[in-house]
């Protein structure tokens, strides 16, 4: 038997009871799971599936013949959703739809694991701006992050900071909330609501310049519509 510790990022249902699973895992990194009876009327377990719970996944241990595991027991170390308001339950919705494209072809990677296991205890919180501060740390560690230099606005396109604002370039407000968090020294800063779709939005527009084969998640404007 072997084990997994996961992040849940995405399931969907397969046949009349059974699931397959796509998760973050700390052991082998993005993996897909195969969940037999996981929908069937007296199986309990199907409260697991929510976005960014931590697993503890068991798996059959025979040899691979797909990049499906098929799993033999299932637990939940972090079942964060029963504590979830609307807005955190849509924000976790969002990120793990987020984390499930970008995290596609990423082996094991301890760092980004906790980066995951502290960004889902931040919302579980309450914490409503913790995903700012997320994906722009995880920039670092795809190694894609602006250089910081002298200037003081975002050249999202160039990936670096610039003495002079460029037209529909990023404003001095939103260059300012990056390089606060580049620098690591977001933890008294606040970021105003009037500011914070403009911040999304560079942010998703960074991914989609340097990140291969980036969209948009699908999520965003249910996203949009409960944080307005």
């Amino acid at each position: 038997m072997n084990k997994f510790s996961a992040f849940l990022l995405s399931y969907f249902k397969y046949g009349e009871n059974d699931a397959v699973l796509h998760c973050f895992t700390l052991e082998n990194g993005f993996q897909s799971f195969f969940l037999k009876g996981v929908y069937s009327a007296k199986n309990k377990k199907k409260a697991y599936l929510a976005p960014l719970n931590e697993l503890l996944i068991t798996v059959v241990d025979k040899p691979k013949t797909s990049d499906l595991l098929l799993i033999s027991k299932i637990e939940c170390l972090e079942n964060l959703s029963g504590e979830y308001d609307v807005k955190s339950s849509s924000l976790a919705f969002f990120v793990s739809d987020f984390l499930h494209q970008i995290l596609r072809n990423e082996h094991a990677n301890n760092v980004l694991y906790q980066e995951i296991k502290q960004f889902a205890n931040l919302i579980s919180k309450g914490n409503s701006t913790a995903h700012y501060v997320f994906f722009i740390n995880l920039l670092k560690l795809f190694g894609i992050s602006p250089l910081l230099q002298n200037g003081d606005f975002l050249n999202i396109e160039k990936g670096e900071f610039q003495l002079f604002s460029e037209k529909n370039g990023t404003d001095d407000e939103v260059s300012l909330i990056w390089k606060t968090i580049l620098e690591g020294n977001f933890n008294s800063f606040r970021i105003k609501k009037e500011s914070r779709k403009k911040l999304l939005d560079s942010i998703l527009l960074y991914y989609k310049y340097h990140f291969p084969d980036f969209y948009t998640p699908k999520s965003l404007p249910v996203l949009v519509q409960i944080f307005e």
